[in-house]
């Protein structure tokens, strides 16, 4: 007798069952290439702004973070003799982002081209959106609290 070879129903349906499996898994564990990118960047620019906070604080200057097309700067407002200069600190001067096409805009105080940090530990209340493609996230301070990165409809 001559019996033909090849895979019967059920082991076709679990190997297919195997494989839809396996790429649920992978696509689930991708995250957005953009999502990551601007979630990496409120990061950082927090962070930024809070070393710019402190450092305000201890030298009692107050420090304008503004927005440039293709990044972001930190400026004092005025120079102290006693405090040390641009040069010596890592946050002043230009700054790229990190994805070039990354935008911000400043929404609260409301038509404002800077946001002002410090010296005093409690500041106005400060908002800017972080835009990257059709993805968005906002970082936040009530003027006390640190800047923390938020979804936009999450903000009140």
């Amino acid at each position: 007798m001559h019996r033909s070879r090849g895979f019967t129903l059920l082991e076709l349906m679990v190997v297919v069952a195997i494989a839809a499996l396996a790429t649920a898994g992978a696509t689930l564990a991708l995250r957005d290439g953009d999502a990551t990118q601007l979630e990496r960047e409120a990061l950082r620019l927090s962070a930024m702004l809070e070393a710019a906070r402190a450092q305000s604080r201890t030298t009692g200057v107050p420090v304008v973070w503004r927005a440039l097309p293709e990044g972001f700067e930190f400026v004092d407002v005025r120079p102290r003799p006693d405090t040390p200069t641009k040069g010596t600190s890592s946050i002043w001067g230009p700054r790229n982002w990190l994805a070039p096409e990354t935008r911000a805009q400043i929404i609260q105080p409301s038509d404002a081209q800077t946001l002002v940090l410090g010296p005093e530990p409690l500041i106005a209340a400060q908002r800017l959106t972080l835009h990257l493609g059709e993805r968005s996230l906002m970082l936040t301070t009530d003027g006390l609290s640190p800047f923390a990165v938020a979804a936009p409809e999450a903000v009140p």
